[in-house]
């Protein structure tokens, strides 16, 4: 019981001495025969940054939860400018994948607005022929995905042949002259 009790009171000793090191002070002092020393030199803004949180028994780092320093008055209005300058009128689209919930499964049409090769730039281009539909019609799905041995860029989850074909237009009108209307399964909502 008592070797027990020594060791864990060495292991206790000994964590906490690596916790009242900081990551930085750790390297510097990691210095073993034959190696070279490490020395580090930077800003306490960095220091801080480095060794914000305290590394956990398990490897893992905690966080520490303080509060984030107070901007001046300049430092605010020159992020205000910045901000100002970089958004000269671009519009913002939603490029990220929306999942339909309680969506189902049924026999319908497509705009095929892209299909080329396996390589990366086919899918390069197929991502951006997508894009490009998704910038003037920001409603519609569009699908890139790769369908063995191709990339391929569709549009839209159409019920009729009609409404495919109409959106094929609006497409072609956009340059993009090798689009077709396919027909596979798409997904409503119900």
């Amino acid at each position: 019981m008592r070797r027990f009790v020594t060791i864990v009171m060495l292991c206790m000793g000994c964590l906490a001495t690596v916790h009242a090191q900081t990551f930085t002070q750790r390297i510097q002092k990691d210095s073993r025969a034959g190696e070279g020393k490490v020395t580090i030199s930077h800003d306490k803004s960095i220091d801080d940054l480095v060794n914000s949180g305290n590394i956990s028994g398990n490897g893992q780092q905690e966080r520490k939860t303080e509060e984030q320093p107070t901007r001046t008055k300049t430092e605010v209005k020159v992020r205000e400018q910045h901000r100002d300058t970089t958004s000269l009128d671009t519009q913002v689209i939603d490029t990220r994948r929306k999942v339909m919930r309680g969506g189902v499964k049924i026999n319908g049409y497509r705009v095929q607005a892209f299909a080329g090769g396996n390589q990366r730039k086919d899918r390069q281009q197929a991502e951006h022929v997508g894009n490009l539909i998704k910038s003037h019609y920001p409603e519609e799905p569009i699908y890139v995905h790769f369908y063995s041995p191709r990339w391929i860029c569709r549009v839209g989850n159409y019920r009729t042949y009609e409404e495919a074909h109409e959106m094929l237009m609006n497409i072609r009108k956009l340059g993009i002259s090798g689009a077709s209307v396919v027909k596979g399964k798409i997904t409503v909502q119900y």
